[in-house]
């Protein structure tokens, strides 16, 4: 019987994925991650031969490091918090400032189980992604609602959204709706 690919082989295969085609377009990306703790850089980073590619990680899973790390202004966390289109869009503006990558990505979110509310549940993650050179107004940005999953569950679905983000075929992509996805 075949065995099911574990949730970090998933990640791997689509992190070579990743590499191979944004190092054939001649690419540096970046991550600026919250609430996958790391995860979509490991996954690019666990592969050999990714420093050609892989340009940052920012691993800003606090507000104060969302501001020191990637320059997110305290008006954008206390206006909309962490949890919210603008931060994540700050945030992978400071991935491209502090980097010197071509495409970045930024996730934000709450994997739970506890810290949702009504506006925000558990399962709430918001993405953006932005390319160097790109008018920011039309920079990639959405909120997708994992539905059904534990932390773990929505950490990985939320890691392998944003690494397909990194595909360079993505990149005619611009600001969108929420969407709802398994977990």
């Amino acid at each position: 019987m075949p065995r099911k690919a574990a949730p970090a082989d998933e990640r791997g295969a689509l992190a070579e994925t990743v590499l191979a085609a944004n190092r054939a377009a001649g690419r540096k990306v970046a991550v600026a991650e919250s609430c996958t703790g790391g995860l979509v850089c490991t996954a690019l980073t666990d592969i050999p031969g990714s420093s050609d590619v892989f340009s940052a990680g920012f691993i800003t899973y606090s507000g104060d490091a969302k501001q020191r790390q990637l320059d997110v202004s305290s008006e954008i966390l206390e206006t909309f918090g962490e949890v919210s289109l603008a931060t994540a869009w700050a945030m992978v503006t400071g991935a491209l400032a502090n980097s010197d990558a071509d495409v970045a990505v930024a996730i934000t979110g709450i994997a739970g189980p506890g810290g949702g509310s009504e506006k925000k549940p558990v399962g709430l993650v918001v993405f953006a992604r932005g390319l160097r050179g790109q008018d920011p107004d039309a920079y990639f940005t959405q909120r997708v609602q994992f539905k059904g999953g534990d932390r773990g569950s929505i950490r990985h679905h939320a890691a392998l959204f944003a690494l397909d983000l990194l595909l360079p075929d993505r990149d005619a992509l611009g600001p969108s709706e929420d969407i709802a996805l398994p977990a």
